[in-house]
């Protein structure tokens, strides 16, 4: 029989090859920044991307104070939180988190974009998020990306 025989080739934790990977947010969109990295986290860009396994890279984002919001979003959108007391509803602008929490506005995006079981949780232990240009995973070697 002369026929070619082809393997669906699925990766496990084993033989799942992991990268380091710098991303600076300076001047970059939230939205379109946050859904680039969640690919690069979840693994979608890899040949053997496995829907059931930790195939993404690891991620660092520096400048992550300096990420933009278009429109009047800065002022007008609202994270809603809530205490777990009786009336204990709180909101937010991305203006207020930038000012106290810098990496939390991109952290927040990129959770969103990423699988909502323990496998998303998981991945999300994949994301390095600093407010500066400085990082302590330089020991990694990891590689610059630009998009």
């Amino acid at each position: 029989m002369n026929t070619l025989s082809y393997k669906t080739i699925s990766a496990n934790k084993e033989t799942v090859q992991k990268e380091w990977i710098v991303v600076d947010a300076q001047g970059e969109v939230l939205g379109r920044l946050a859904s680039q990295i969640a690919r690069l986290i979840r693994g979608k860009h890899k040949t053997d991307f496995t829907p059931h396994v930790d195939c993404g890279d690891n991620v660092i984002v520096i400048n992550a104070e300096k990420v933009r919001l278009t429109g009047a979003k800065m002022t007008d959108k609202i994270y809603i939180r809530h205490t777990g007391y009786p009336g204990g509803q709180r909101f937010a602008t991305p203006r207020v988190w930038l000012e106290k929490y810098p990496e939390r506005v991109l952290e927040h995006a990129i959770k969103g974009m990423l699988p909502k079981n323990k496998l998303g949780r998981k991945m999300f232990t994949n994301l390095y998020v600093y407010a500066g240009e400085q990082h302590p995973h330089e020991a990694q070697q990891p590689t610059v990306v630009k998009f």
